[in-house]
């Protein structure tokens, strides 16, 4: 119920709900339009009532965490919400210390990929909330309610149409690795130290087994962060990289960059990163009244517009809005490549082995 069915619920959610989709409101949304349910603030979530601080540690982009701090600003005005942000890395070994302390210096998680939130609730740390708009999640939750999905991050392909022919690139994960003439002129995200370019990684491993990682490391696929692979697609120093799509759709939106997208043929690599609540005795400020009401506002429909505004997917089925310049979620799950993340978490230290083996990535820091 956890590993691959993220991706059957998900496609057999949209397939059924496709004729009931609105083509002009896509094609809107396409133009860049987002505002959908932006102003549908949720008194549902007893914004009035909330108050306190509250800590929430994320790996989303430090601008986008600007956005999301007026609106929550707004929607709660008398709550103090402070942000931590860093990569999946660094916000994993801060928890760890601070597990070893006993105490967390957060209240709320909002981390890359599921994985890591079956190892919290597995350590106990997590609190369980029951979110009574649930069945309109379109991937899988705890059922216990220890985490739910709140984002979808894209693992996708991404080029520079200035520098290069799409016709003379790959134009699939497959592609990427064993094309020989791409060799010294790809890059991609640390999988020891990003969430989502690791969960990637178990991905392709499963589709293509070790000869994947091995025909990557043969590539001497740069090992980078996305803001460096990003200006090397730019500059014309990379034919093509493995990117999170939202990055290329910023871009182009922002800047008016040339980047374009590829959604692999053989698959994108959807990740839906979980949103939870620590467990009130571990918590920075025991506020579990106000981390339930931040929890069910960013699952709301005006919660997730501020994630659709961010370049990112959302996860409701009532939701039709998508990120700008993107292709619809509904389009996206046709072809996806699956991640098992039982076994992203159960087999972590076998995993990062194989990856340091065949690829050179720098050690995490």
């Amino acid at each position: 119920m956890i590993t691959r069915q993220f991706v059957k619920r998900a496609v057999s959610i949209f397939v059924a709900g496709a004729m009931a989709v609105s083509l002009a409101a896509c094609g809107g949304n396409k133009e860049g339009s987002t505002s959908g349910n932006a102003g549908a603030v949720t008194e549902a979530a007893g914004s009035s009532d909330v108050s306190g601080k509250v800590v929430i540690y994320t790996s989303m982009y430090e601008d986008i965490i600007d956005n999301m701090e007026t609106e929550l600003e707004k929607v709660f005005p008398d709550l103090d919400v402070e942000f931590f942000q860093g990569g999946s890395g660094t916000i994993q070994s801060k928890i760890a210390a601070e597990m070893d302390a006993g105490k967390m210096g957060c209240d709320i998680l909002m981390v890359a990929e599921p994985s890591y939130a079956l190892q919290l609730k597995e350590a106990g740390i997590l609190h369980p909330h029951p979110f009574a708009e649930a069945d309109k999640l379109v991937f899988d939750y705890d059922p216990d309610g220890y985490w739910y999905p709140v984002r979808v991050c894209n693992m996708v392909l991404a080029y520079n149409p200035e520098k290069y022919s799409r016709d003379d690139l790959p134009l699939s994960m497959k592609d990427f690795a064993e094309n020989d003439s791409m060799k010294g002129k790809l890059s991609m995200s640390n999988p020891l130290t990003s969430g989502t370019a690791y969960c990637s990684m178990v991905g392709l491993l499963d589709k293509y087994g070790e000869d994947y990682l091995k025909a990557l490391g043969n590539q001497n696929v740069a090992i980078e962060s996305g803001s460096v692979a990003l200006t090397k697609l730019e500059t014309g120093e990379c034919s093509e990289i493995m990117v999170l799509e939202e990055s290329v759709l910023k871009k182009r939106e922002e800047e008016g960059s040339a980047l374009e997208v590829i959604y692999p043929e053989d698959g994108s690599i959807p990740v839906p990163s979980p949103i939870m609540i620590i467990d009130e005795k571990y918590s920075a400020n025991a506020n579990i009244a106000a981390a339930e009401a931040v929890q069910e506002y960013f699952l709301s429909p005006a919660g997730q517009q501020l994630v659709i505004n961010g370049w990112m997917y959302g996860v409701r089925s009532d939701v039709e809005e998508y990120p700008y310049d993107a292709v619809p979620l509904s389009e996206l799950m046709k072809n996806t490549i699956p991640v098992d993340w039982e076994k992203c978490y159960k087999q972590r230290e076998e995993i990062r082995t194989l990856l340091q083996e065949h690829l050179t990535v720098p050690e995490a820091k």
